[in-house]
């Protein structure tokens, strides 16, 4: 019947890989489960292996794991004398933000201006009908000295 030889924890090499060996005369099929069940083979985890002699070795390979990937990895390999399984836990990422809402962790600002007494705001309010008048004086200056002084020809001659 098939042996496990061994099973080791996620190692980033090019890909996450959980290495496994496994002892089998027949070969065996290999097959996995995640947190007990069966764990279909995609583009991002899939499982690549070598036959030498009667051990097969190789690696469930993750490309790129989140928190969604981390659990229990059971590895399961049968014949027709039996078969064996081992199980590993697999961690790549944490949770964010684990057991918080969002707006525990990004408190949305209340606007000061709600909060403020009628005195304070009137203050506010008269400073800046202030600015705006002083702004229009300036541009009314402005526009009245361009006119008087900005026409003049250099050499005296009108055109």
């Amino acid at each position: 019947p098939p042996r496990i030889l061994t099973l080791e924890e996620p190692v980033l090499h090019l890909e996450h890989c959980i290495a496994f060996a496994v002892h089998g005369n027949p070969a065996p099929t290999l097959h996995w489960l995640h947190n007990g069940q069966v764990l279909r083979e995609t583009e991002i985890i899939h499982m690549e292996f070598y036959q030498q002699g009667e051990v097969s070795e190789g690696c469930l390979l993750f490309n790129k794991p989140t928190h969604y990937n981390n659990g229990n990895y059971t590895i399961v390999a049968t014949n027709q004398l039996g078969s064996a399984n081992q199980t590993i836990k697999g961690h790549f990422l944490e949770k964010p933000f684990p057991g918080r809402m969002f707006n525990a962790v990004f408190p949305i600002p209340t606007p000061k201006f709600l909060c403020l007494d009628s005195n304070t705001f009137s203050f506010q309010v008269s400073i800046a009908v202030g600015l705006a008048a002083f702004a229009c004086v300036l541009l009314v200056v402005l526009f009245i000295m361009i006119n008087k002084y900005g026409r003049r020809s250099k050499f005296g001659m009108k055109g």
